[in-house]
């Protein structure tokens, strides 16, 4: 059977594009598939409350709920935890709050405590940096609901609770330090009316400081005046608010209320998803993603018709006597091909950034289709980790297949650098991360067994991975180059001031970062101020509009650069798109100044050294899609015209 018609095919590329492109603004639309199967309670049913970290935005240093002292249970046990839960700081304990399944409770006592010098202190230092509690029930995060003066019906809710608050008493200019000793729990669920028995759609919170009172000497026994459920007095303000001082005691109490709720169980999430203001992001990436289509359309276009017209004119000179004089990008096809300084080390960044390329691509797969959602805890990092890791013999490959073009024998040099190289950077630095994060003996620093993880799946199986992909790379026939290399390299002449490699270079840069970085902001927000990220649909188109750009944007710099006779693109080509880092690292740092509160050394550090982290991925990431674009786009132009 012959061929389909090209318009077919046209039309038919049409369709799928359009079906892929609304599918992944539905995905943006809170698409997901919750981590965990749905549990079903009956009336009666022992409900576990989980505790976990204690997180602060001003310092960014999380600790494990036990670190102060709260009421514990008779045995502290850790749930077992995934390794990205681990890596984030997640320390998730059991509890010795007690909840039945719809059965109220009113005033329950849980402990009653008398606070020394040592535990007053820290209590104050952590209301001083603001920290919140977290807690978990049948894998709901607690949530403080907050309405919002500007909108009387819309009610946003804030991750966890304040420890306590800092105020004065009336009258008075010292200032005091408060706890939150009651909670007035909601447990919102959706009930089964066939069944009777009912699933948990909602776990909210209203924290209250107050100065408990009783009578007589404290028993088991004891009923408290300011709270008792017996006369049904219950607590409904923290007027008589309880103190934080060496010396006094602290009783801990809690009020529990079932709510019947509308909200499917599938859809439970979404009141946690919808925390921002999205109008104003859907508005922002809209308005991004148009402009930067509609510059790469321009650019597109100009490239086009710039080559189209060069290279006629250059095929219609080969049978004139003009051809002798030569000007342009074909003038220096004796030399384009010829291998730049330090080859090895361009090999080993391509493929360094080819494996991140693998990785980034199928996490923003499995994140669109919902399998990532918050809702499993720690899959992102869990599934990144693993994918870099699988990703390496694909490093492999790449490397070896463009070194052996680069004329290289000693392949497994090149391909151990490859394995060792950009993740020892990495680790280096996230090594003297944690042992800053160790001496501030925060819940956040990576335990030694989880470190020794990490070791084992990069040497046990990346490296030999990279090797296996190396073997099969340099097995493979070395890439030929469309024209012939001349034995003596062509001097080149004094180039304009615009086409000096740094000016060029970091002009390069500003394009791709324009595209990403509305999207940056946002994912910023969620990582340093305590949100949820839940767009990943938008998060992947602006993915594929960071590839065209990066693509685009190297290519037409790389052309101007062989039209004015300067051969050597190979590491201008990685750079110039690889320069959007720098500019990702200079937003970070505005970032920083503009809309973190952050006041310690330390936590500054941490932040600095994870963003440089972030950086140098994203210049590896970037840099090897302007490599292969250029790559690509050079073959492409000196095949295509007549070469004596």
């Amino acid at each position: 059977m012959g061929s389909p018609p090209r318009s077919i095919k046209n039309s038919a590329a049409t369709v799928v594009s359009a079906l892929l492109f609304l599918f992944l603004v539905h995905g943006a639309n809170c698409f997901y598939l919750p981590g965990v199967a749905p549990e079903d309670f009956l009336k009666g049913d022992l409900l576990k409350l989980k505790v976990n970290k204690l997180t602060s935005i001003k310092t960014q240093l999380p600790y494990s709920y036990y670190s102060l002292p709260f009421c514990a249970p008779k045995k502290i046990v850790d749930s077992a935890e995934n390794l990205g839960e681990v890596l984030r700081g997640d320390r998730i304990e059991n509890s010795p709050y007690v909840f039945k399944m719809r059965e109220p409770q009113m005033c329950t006592i849980l402990c009653r405590i008398t606070l020394d010098g040592k535990t007053a202190k820290q209590f104050k230092e952590k209301i001083d940096d603001e920290y919140r509690v977290n807690m978990i029930l049948d894998n709901l995060p607690l949530v403080v609901p907050v309405r919002r003066l500007d909108q009387e019906s819309r009610t946003v809710y804030q991750l966890g609770y304040h420890i306590g608050l800092k105020g004065q008493y009336a009258g008075s200019k010292d200032e005091k330090y408060f706890i939150h000793n009651h909670l007035a729990f909601t447990i919102k669920y959706h009930r089964d009316l066939q069944t009777g028995s009912a699933r948990i759609v909602g776990f909210e919170v209203k924290p209250y400081s107050i100065k408990h009172e009783y009578e007589g000497k404290w028993s088991e026994n004891t009923r408290l005046t300011t709270c008792d459920p017996h006369n049904k007095r219950t607590v409904v303000n923290s007027n008589t608010p309880q103190e934080v001082e060496a010396k006094k005691e602290i009783i801990f109490t809690y009020d529990v209320d079932y709510q019947e709720s509308d909200v499917k169980w599938a859809s439970r999430w979404d009141a946690y998803l919808l925390m921002s203001d999205d109008q104003i992001h859907w508005f922002s990436i809209v308005n991004s993603l148009m402009i930067v289509l509609f510059l790469s359309g321009m650019v597109a276009m100009i490239m086009l018709r710039t080559l189209y017209r060069d290279i006629s004119r250059y095929n219609e000179l080969e049978t004139q006597e003009e051809a002798l004089e030569e000007t342009g990008w074909k003038l220096v096809h004796g030399d384009v091909f010829r291998p730049p300084s330090n080859s090895d080390l361009l090999c080993v960044y391509v493929g360094t950034g080819v494996q991140f390329l693998g990785m980034i691509l199928v996490t923003m797969i499995f994140a669109v289709l919902g399998f990532l959602s918050p809702s499993n805890r720690g899959g992102l990092m869990t599934a990144m980790l693993l994918l870099w890791v699988f990703m390496g013999i694909f490093a492999g490959y790449a490397t070896a297949r463009l070194y052996k073009m680069f004329k290289g024998t000693e392949w497994k040099k090149v391909i151990l650098r490859t394995a060792v190289m950009f993740p020892a950077i990495i680790f280096a630095i996230f090594f003297v991360l944690n042992a800053i994060i160790w001496v501030q003996k925060s819940s956040g620093a990576v335990p030694f067994g989880t470190m020794f993880a990490l070791v084992l799946l990069w040497f046990g199986i990346s490296v030999p991975l990279i090797f296996v992909g190396g073997y099969i790379g340099f097995r493979k026939p070395a890439i030929e180059d469309p024209v012939k290399t001349n034995k003596i390299p062509r001097q080149i002449p004094d180039q304009a001031w615009y086409m000096n490699p740094v000016f060029s270079i970091l002009i390069g840069g500003i394009l791709p970062f324009g595209a990403v970085f509305i999207e940056l902001f946002f994912i910023l927000t969620s990582i340093w101020l305590n949100q949820f990220y839940y767009i990943f649909g938008f998060l992947f188109l602006v993915l594929v509009i960071l590839l065209i750009t990066c693509a685009e944007i190297t290519i037409v710099l790389c052309y101007f650069q062989l039209c004015s006779e300067d051969y050597l693109w190979w590491w201008r080509s990685y750079l110039t798109s690889g320069s959007s880092a720098f500019y990702l690292f200079l937003y970070a740092t505005f970032y920083f100044f503009t809309k973190l509160e952050i006041t310690k050394l330390v936590s500054g550090l941490l932040y600095f050294g994870y963003m440089l982290i972030a950086s140098y991925a994203f210049f590896v990431l970037t840099g090897t899609i302007g490599f292969y674009a250029c790559f690509w786009f050079t073959r492409l132009i000196y095949s295509s015209v007549k070469i004596d």
